[in-house]
């Protein structure tokens, strides 16, 4: 054979084997480049692969004509260089970080260690607010968080001078930082290694391969936990559904070391327990039958002819109608919105509204004290990261048509950057509100007058899907000066097995009383427990500035003098300034009502009040658990729904910095319980969104989206109605668009 021919089937070949490998696997992280790849496309009923596609958050996204594209990207992340102090590091910064700890002592010495977390040390705050474009930025510094031998250690590492600073070495704080994917990874596979495992699946008469485990993170409740850091693992049945959640192996629980990779214990005390059936509890459009022929509604697409009203400039800044801010993704909070700022048209200035906002942390608490239920009290930022569960969002169903989608770049254990696509998404939406409107019928003559105003908002949104919850984040913004804060929950429930088929076969006592469920019957064999989802959120507000008090409005009933009035009362607001921390801590009361507005003393409106944002809560709930409860200890930050508290940068993880097992040593109630001076600080705002979940036959076999929010709303911000010259739609503005003829 020619030389050349040789050569030219030799490139033929490693051509194929590449185009093989790359369009037969599913993306993981790894060492070797930005990201590995793992074959378990095709291999769904391998318990190794469910396991993975579960860790992951990986669904295999269908190929074909009637998939919906996202648009391309405008850059490439290899390139990507930061343009503002607050921009996250690039894949660049993230493989300099790796290369400059591969040499320091600490890893060096090749003991076993992971790098946990690899984020932006963000520069002062002041720094920060002093900057504008063209400024040149300050120093490029890495946080990292990493496990050494069995230790936690906080790093910088300063990316212009490669000097890595020790700042916490190695940490005393109780609790681990987030498990990483690898190490749930290997959590989820290693039962499957153990004999005792395996017999007691086979004695249940079901297949291993139909047999998916999950690592659930395993709370603290002193004894056994201590000094270890642990999981659980509970299995789940994939036979005749992709929805494993429904098909629990009810009682079986094991409890896996993380650093020695050995199970530790196996329980099980649901020998007698049906795993559920899969009867309809597929939730996959394409399997349900006629499908075409019962769809209820027509589609429906916002369309903007001129394109979209907002900009994102340099990969980060969103700027719309009157707002501008800064948008990231981050691992742990998902994603962080930073100098909010609005713009005031009446005074031509823009003026700062908010430093710094996101969520901060989760509580889940499970209302189940049996012993394969009680350590199911996740927090899931803190727990498992936010950003690292994310999924990249499904166009035209996750986000509109008229969406732009902004790509995470994120570090593996080993320091590997790789990019989770598509999991922020920002678009305009229109649900036909209105903005204002009033008319007026004709008095003396006049004419009637009719003025009404569509309401547009900007929409910042991800979703990061839990295991079996789906979480779904909006940030959204308002033209009249308003944010809105917006959690939904939808995804599947964790669901308990039991041998009860319909609620008249549950067993009473002799006094009629019912056997304790923890839940209601759904479905054949299969209870849906009580829990709660609380969601806090950081918010550093700066309104007009950093300086800024807590101002608590109470509304009282005042009574009338006799005779001063026909009316015997009335309701007068009471202001009280808030000076302290501990009275900043606020519940939430309907028959205590108030308002709560951060202010600025120091600026005022011509009429002379200060200018000011006050929260208003929406629907929410408060935590029943005795605070001396180990989960309430460690969700404490849950007891109030609101806390004030004077800004420190080291403190920003309601739940603490070191999360998992910790044992609520370090967390906002900690941090508010020191009573520090708050008025006229730099003060940080902290909402706890709360729901809880009492289950319905509705939530089977996945739940339809339940809501709550909460609003940061301008108080004597604006020195009038920020909105009154806006437009109304004319006919002449809007696309004229025709229904397709429908046979029938």
């Amino acid at each position: 054979m020619e030389p050349k021919l040789f050569f030219r089937l030799f490139l033929l070949i490693i051509t194929v084997c590449f185009i093989v490998f790359f369009t037969s696997t599913s993306f993981s992280h790894g060492p070797s480049s930005t990201v590995k790849l793992f074959d378990c496309t095709n291999s769904s009923s391998s318990p190794l692969c469910a396991s993975r596609n579960f860790l992951f958050n990986k669904k295999a996204r269908p190929i074909g004509k009637n998939v919906p594209k996202t648009k391309p990207k405008n850059h490439d992340h290899v390139s990507d260089i930061p343009n503002h102090p607050l921009d996250p590091l690039t894949v660049m910064e993230i493989n300099k970080v790796r290369s400059i700890l591969s040499s320091h002592a600490l890893f060096a010495s090749r003991a076993p260690h992971t790098l946990n977390s690899v984020v932006l040390e963000e520069p002062d705050k002041n720094l920060v607010r002093q900057w504008v474009k063209g400024d040149q930025l300050p120093p490029r510094k890495a946080s990292v968080i990493a496990s050494v031998s069995g230790d936690s250690h906080v790093l910088t590492v300063d990316l212009s001078t490669n000097v890595v600073d020790l700042v916490d070495s190695p940490v005393r704080k109780s609790g681990y930082p987030i498990v990483t994917s690898e190490e749930m990874d290997s959590a989820a596979s290693a039962p499957f290694s153990n004999a005792d495992f395996n017999r007691t699946i086979l004695s249940r008469g079901i297949n291993l391969t139909d047999v998916v485990c999950i690592p659930m993170s395993s709370g603290w409740f002193g004894n056994k936990e201590d000094n270890k850091r642990v999981t659980k693992i509970q299995c789940f049945s994939t036979q005749g559904t992709p929805n494993f959640y429904m098909r629990p192996i009810e009682g079986l629980t094991l409890l896996f070391d993380l650093d020695t990779k050995q199970i530790l214990e196996i329980t099980d005390t649901g020998q007698s327990i049906p795993i559920p059936g899969s009867t309809n509890t597929d939730y996959r459009y394409s399997n349900f039958p006629n499908r075409d022929k019962t769809r209820p509604l027509n589609p429906i697409s916002i369309e903007q002819p001129h394109g979209p009203s907002f900009v994102i400039e340099d990969n980060h800044i969103v700027k719309w109608a009157n707002w501008e801010f800064h948008l990231k993704p981050d691992p742990r909070a998902g994603l962080i919105i930073s100098r909010v700022r609005v713009h005031d048209r009446d005074t031509e200035e823009t003026r700062e509204v908010m430093y710094k906002g996101f969520v901060s942390e989760l509580f889940i608490p499970y209302m189940d004290p049996s012993e394969a239920w009680y350590f199911k009290t996740y927090m899931d930022a803190g727990e498992y990261g936010l950003g690292l569960q994310t999924m990249s969002l499904e166009p035209l169903n996750d986000c509109p048509r008229n969406a732009v989608y902004m790509d995470g770049i994120f570090a593996a254990s080993d320091g590997t950057p790789f990019v989770r696509e598509n999991m922020i998404c920002v678009f305009e939406s229109y649900a036909g509100d209105i903005a204002w409107r009033h008319t007026e019928y004709p008095v003396a003559g006049m004419p009637p007058l009719r003025e009404v105003r569509p309401k547009v908002t900007l929409v910042v949104r991800m979703v990061a899907s839990v295991g079996n919850y789906d979480y779904i984040i909006d940030y959204e913004f308002q033209t009249d000066g308003l944010m809105r804060a917006k959690v939904g929950l939808s995804g599947i429930l964790m669901v308990k097995g039991t041998s009860y088929v319909n609620k008249n076969q549950v067993k009473k006592d002799k006094e009629g009383n019912e056997e304790e469920l923890y839940g209601n019957i759904l479905s054949e064999n299969v209870i849906g427990v009580i829990h709660d989802h609380y969601v806090t959120f950081y918010l550093d507000l700066d309104v007009d500035g950093p300086d800024n008090s807590f101002v608590k409005v109470n509304l009282k009933r005042q009574e009338t003098a006799p005779g001063e009035s026909p009316r015997k009362s009335y309701m007068k607001a009471v202001r009280n300034f808030v000076k302290t921390e501990k009275d900043g801590q606020i519940k939430l009361s309907l028959y205590d009502p108030s308002e709560y507005h951060v202010i600025n003393s120091g600026k005022t409106t011509r009429v002379g009040n200060p200018t000011g944002y006050k929260i208003v809560p929406r629907a929410t709930a408060a935590s029943l658990l005795d605070h001396d409860d180990p989960p309430q200890k460690r969700g404490a930050f849950t007891n109030n729904q609101i806390w004030v508290t004077p800004y420190n940068k080291s403190e920003q993880w309601a739940g603490g910095l070191f999360t998992y097992q910790s044992h609520g040593d370090d967390t906002l109630a900690v941090w508010s319980d020191r009573d520090r001076d708050i008025e006229n600080k730099d003060i940080v705002v902290w909402y706890t969104l709360g729901f809880h979940h009492i289950p319905c036959q509705e939530d089977f076999p996945i739940m339809p989206t339940v809501s709550s929010s909460f609003d940061l709303k301008p108080a004597n911000f604006f020195e009038r109605n920020p909105i009154l010259k806006a437009a109304p739609n004319f006919e002449y503005d809007l696309p004229v668009c025709g229904a397709k003829s429908v046979s029938t």
